[in-house]
């Protein structure tokens, strides 16, 4: 039986994607192996699909001055022997990597090992992790066009993020059910991310008066980010956050509001979903969302609004304008090549695993 170990943690973003490969590759066959740290995000994530779980010592890698700068080192050199331990005991056929810091000892155990080694980065711009990884790697998957010029040119294939193939089964009439809204008026869904974002939640509730005329709106705001006061507000309906009812919103939804992060924003093409960004400053973030939102908007597939910039009344102009010109992005998003991206991926763990089989022949 073919055996391929995945990693990837630090956040939910790192863990995910994988999760997204998990049901293919269970078709195909594989014996299933996730490497994450101790007691990071990815363990409790995991926990749900009953895969063998190792965890290794990992350490952050900083561009700034931290005390821990003088001891992680030592959790990486750690992590890496026990991750070599780990991988010449199970003897895996190839390793996907989607970043985070846990990833470096793993990939770097891999390849001291010849074991082949795919990698994925979401974002524009590499992260330091992976940026440690990609001399190793025997490919880089990536999310943009911007990214894809700047790898390696013999690495870098143009995959998009793989997404739970299940959000692309959702019922519209389930959702509005679930939210109590009618067919009478168009669905606004807007998202902030796992945690919600009180920015945005602050502007889209200050523009529901010049929104609810014309549309219902659907609020996904985080945790412990739920406005009281507007429970009872008629086309309006907010939750925390949502699990297996997502794929329902985002069927009923005509268009979304949302951050930029990497993984999202592969939602909403996948989905084909038109939609309005504002993405994390670079005073909150290294970036890298405001990158991202420049990339889709350039493609078509996205109008931006800058948080500096954020007001009710300007929110509520580009949700009309985005709503009246929809069909626009809809059909960019569908020309584009960053779409089917579990297939692509699978297809080069299985080409990566038969180049390694030939090999040893």
């Amino acid at each position: 039986m073919k055996k391929i170990v995945l990693t990837g943690g630090g956040t939910a973003g790192h863990v995910t994607p994988n999760i997204a490969l998990l049901p293919r590759l269970k078709e195909l066959g594989y014996e299933v192996y996730y490497f994450g740290s101790y007691d990071g995000i990815e363990k409790k994530l995991i926990e749900d699909f009953e895969l063998p779980y190792y965890g290794i010592s990992t350490g952050k890698f900083r561009r700034y001055f931290d005390p821990k700068n003088f001891t992680d080192p030592f959790r990486v050199v750690k992590g890496f022997s026990e991750a070599r331990n780990y991988l010449k005991e199970l003897k895996p056929d190839v390793v996907f990597s989607k970043g985070g810091f846990v990833s470096v000892p793993v990939v770097r155990a891999a390849a001291s090992l010849d074991i082949p080694c795919i990698i994925h980065e979401s974002d524009i711009t590499p992260g330091l992790a992976n940026k440690l990884c990609i001399p190793v790697a025997d490919k880089v998957c990536c999310n943009f066009p911007e990214t894809y010029r700047k790898l390696p040119p013999k690495k870098a294939v143009l995959t998009g993020s793989p997404i739970r193939e299940e959000l692309a089964d959702g019922n519209a009439e389930a959702g509005r059910k679930l939210c109590g809204f009618n067919r009478n008026k168009p669905v606004i869904m807007v998202i902030g991310g796992s945690l919600g974002s009180l920015n945005v939640n602050r502007f889209v509730r200050a523009a529901l008066s010049l929104l609810l005329e014309d549309f219902q709106v659907v609020h996904l705001c985080g945790k412990d980010k739920v406005d009281n006061l507007l429970l009872s507000q008629p086309g309006y309906k907010q939750f925390e956050y949502l699990k297996s009812e997502l794929k329902d919103i985002f069927a009923m939804a005509d268009i979304v509001v949302s951050r930029a992060g990497a993984n999202a924003i592969c939602e909403l093409l996948a989905l084909k979903k038109p939609n309005i960004l504002i993405p994390l400053s670079s005073s909150a973030s290294r970036g890298d969302q405001l990158l991202n939102a420049k990339s889709f908007e350039s493609q078509g597939f996205s109008i931006v609004i800058d948080e500096d910039d954020l007001s009710e009344n300007l929110l509520a102009e580009k949700i009309h304008e985005l709503y009246f010109t929809k069909q626009t992005y809809i059909d960019a998003m569908g020309k584009s090549r960053q779409s089917g991206a579990i297939k692509t991926i699978i297809d080069l763990i299985e080409n990566e695993v038969e180049a390694a089989a030939q090999k040893k022949e």
